[in-house]
């Protein structure tokens, strides 16, 4: 099997500590179409983030991106705005957990501080490592365990054990 690596821009180098109210306001809750969520992504914090996500974004933070409330929406109105990734200095342990059940690599990089956005990154997420192309730097990311590479390769925990059973 072949690494999984991952290639893409930075939208967005947030801060520290940024929550899931932040992520995706909880007036927005009662939404059910999940592709409809995005476009209430980062609305009340980061306004004019959201026409930079799309196809290849990555999000970089933090400590303890994604706390507060267990809401799956967060993720789920990331990776339905294109996000491919987030990397985070530490992820609150339900949002880490959700990302990746829903197909969302969310990658723990101690030095996202020496990126920038904008920047053109490369993450071998099986590896562990994270190269900055634009800087031309490479920062040490910790590597996903096989069974959340397993779930990210199939598209998420549900697509996962559809195809598990399926057989």
């Amino acid at each position: 099997m072949s690494r999984l690596i991952l290639r893409g821009h930075v939208a967005a180098a947030l801060g520290h500590h940024v929550d899931t109210d932040l992520i995706y306001p909880g007036r927005y809750l009662n939404i059910t179409d999940r592709e409809k969520t995005s476009e209430h992504l980062f609305e009340l914090a980061y306004p004019d983030l959201r026409p930079r996500l799309g196809p290849g974004a990555i999000l970089v933070a933090g400590r303890n991106f994604g706390c507060g409330s267990s809401r799956e929406q967060a993720a789920a109105a990331m990776r339905y705005a294109g996000v491919q990734a987030v990397l985070a200095v530490s992820f609150a342990r339900i949002f880490y957990r959700n990302a990746i059940n829903l197909g969302l690599p969310a990658v723990v990089c101690a030095e996202t501080a020496r990126i920038a956005s904008g920047d053109e990154l490369e993450i071998d997420l099986e590896g562990g490592m994270v190269t900055n192309r634009t800087q031309g730097v490479s920062l040490a990311s910790a590597p996903l365990d096989p069974r959340a590479v397993a779930l990210l390769e199939a598209g998420g925990l549900a697509p996962y054990l559809k195809k598990k059973y399926a057989a």
